[in-house]
């Protein structure tokens, strides 16, 4: 079991959470009630962004990392969307660049300018329409700049070329909602989970499922590629609605995991974290306080437990830094932003590896993916794979990217993509999205049924006025 410590040797056997002190926190935030299953925070070097709760439409915040302590309450967001934003995720490559999806089938890319929002934020420099049904995820290409992947209700993930402004491919092969979707290092690779309990590795440009597990004892509900390593790892449920997680090996048969391992009897969704550069894997549940990590080896067991982050907080949802945001200086090696929607707070927590010497640590800060892109859009279409291209922490994070987001000027159309028109080829409807249209109706003949009694007694009050009319004494 998970919860039995493995005394082994690891340079990362002790690291540990520290929680940012009350003033380097972000207070006073109005967070999403929200039910979806997705982390409503999105954070990169210089701005985090938090889905918030608002009426008549969908909102975020985005807020300078420096500008800790409380937010006042009329502070600008980001509000275009005309339904609730369910997904947002910084561009890697530019980071004022930031892509929503919401309930209102549409996918929008908006400019934050320098310093912050001034003033509401209403139009987005980009708006994208292709699905018939609400958008859940949206995903960067991990190597190529202004590629995009969503995928929507209708149970379609469209890849946008943001170069055109338009969708380039379709991936048709799911019977129901996606769940989740996990990019291999070069991005040459999808993995999906389904809510079908369906496991899938995608090649995505051509839409061809390369590998397929059906999960009958392991319920997959996130995936994670483990990076190079050729190995996925998803956290589900078993078949005694206990949580657990599974390696998988890539190059083999997907039917059967490497391993399975419960990890407790919450109910709670699993939300997996994978660090390439030190082997280290988050695991951080829905409603949890606590945050258990482990080491992933090439040699089994595979999985080593390390230690447990706790805190008595639940959490909602987690950010998490890019590595190039991190402070060296202390040796931390990963940071996370926690919701904490009952207090209306985020909380940065800082995994640190414990060590005396404050210089420079290079065994746990191997060359990084860093913030330029390594294929253009045409480039990675036409079948070209790419690995990231890697810079070093030892300087610390100075360089700006040089990359320019520049939105195509384009005319509302029909959506084709394989000859298919995405606008005009609506799935048939959930049984969810059935009970919602048979209740709004039943709802509709109630109110029309008031307004017919109203406008019978109506009637009737007229009838015996003239009624008492014409029995009047000068009427006769």
């Amino acid at each position: 079991m998970s919860w039995r410590p493995q005394y082994r040797s690891s340079k990362f056997r002790n690291v540990y959470g520290k929680v940012a002190s009350r003033e380097h926190c972000f207070d006073g935030i109005p967070i999403t009630k929200n039910v979806h299953d997705n982390h409503f925070c999105a954070v990169n070097a210089r701005f985090l962004a938090i889905v918030t709760e608002s009426a008549g439409g969908g909102s975020f915040l985005v807020i300078p990392l420096e500008q800790t302590g409380r937010i006042e309450p009329n502070y600008p967001k980001v509000c275009g969307h005309q339904g609730n934003v369910l997904d947002i995720k910084w561009n890697p490559f530019i980071e004022n660049i930031i892509a929503s999806c919401s309930e209102d089938t549409s996918v929008r890319i908006w400019e934050i300018p320098e310093g912050g929002l001034k003033r509401n934020m209403t139009e987005a420099v980009l708006e994208l329409y292709g699905h018939s049904r609400r958008v859940g995820l949206v995903e960067w290409h991990p190597t190529t700049n202004n590629i995009l992947f969503s995928a929507g209700y209708d149970y379609k993930v469209l890849i946008w070329n943001l170069d055109i402004g338009e969708p380039v491919k379709m991936i048709d092969c799911h019977t129901d909602v996606i769940l989740c979707m996990s990019f291999n290092t070069d991005g040459s690779l999808l993995a999906t989970s389904c809510k079908d309990k369906k496991l899938r590795v995608v090649e995505p440009r051509s839409g061809r499922v390369l590998q397929e597990a059906s999960c009958k004892n392991h319920r997959v509900n996130r995936v994670v590629f483990l990076g190079s390593t050729k190995r996925l790892l998803t956290t589900g449920v078993s078949r005694w609605n206990t949580r657990q997680i599974a390696l998988w090996d890539q190059q083999e048969d997907l039917s059967m995991p490497l391993i399975e391992e419960e990890i407790d009897g919450l109910s709670g969704l699993l939300f997996p974290f994978y660090d390439a550069d030190t082997h280290m894997l988050y695991l951080a549940g829905k409603g949890d306080g606590n945050i258990r990590y482990y080491e992933i080896g090439s040699e089994k067991p595979y999985l080593s437990y390390l230690m447990e982050f706790r805190s008595p907080a639940p959490q909602k949802g987690l950010g998490v830094m890019p590595k190039h945001g991190l402070d060296v200086s202390a040796c931390e090696v990963f940071r996370f932003y926690k919701l904490v929607t009952l207090k209306g707070l985020i909380e940065p927590i800082s995994m640190i590896v414990p060590r005396r010497s404050e210089t420079y640590q290079e065994d746990i800060y191997p060359m990084t993916p860093g913030t330029e892109p390594a294929l253009t859009p045409d480039e990675w279409l036409s079948g070209v794979n790419r690995d990231p291209i890697l810079m070093s922490l030892k300087e610390g994070y100075k360089r700006t990217s040089k990359v320019v987001f520049k939105a195509p000027v384009r005319e509302k159309k029909s959506v084709v993509v394989n000859g298919i028109d995405l606008l005009e080829n609506v799935p048939p409807r959930t049984e969810n999205e059935l009970l919602r249209m048979f209740f709004r109706q039943q709802d509709e003949i109630r109110r029309l049924k008031e307004e017919m009694s109203q406008k019978d007694i109506q009637i009737r009050q007229l009838q015996l006025e003239l009624k008492n009319l014409r029995n009047s004494p000068k009427n006769n």
